[in-house]
């Protein structure tokens, strides 16, 4: 019976991907990091205080107030 020979190193192995933050990250205006946050909160809440889904409840609570803002501005 032969040996079993052993995968190369670069067989199933992955390079992790490092992410820096941007040199000058946006700013938001007064007030709206509080809406956003505030929403995602509610979100959350609505959910069912759903664990691990904290980016999701974010980004849609920032869809939600930037279409707030889109229609106060009409």
């Amino acid at each position: 019976m032969k040996p079993k020979k052993k995968p190369s190193a670069a067989v199933g192995t992955t390079t992790p991907i490092t992410r820096q933050a941007p040199a000058n990250p946006i700013e938001l205006p007064d007030g709206m990091w509080e809406r956003i946050s505030q929403k995602a909160y509610e979100l959350w809440k609505e959910r069912g205080s759903r664990e691990g889904h904290a980016l999701q409840d974010w980004l849609d609570a920032e869809a939600v107030v930037m279409e707030e803002i889109h229609e106060a501005r009409e």
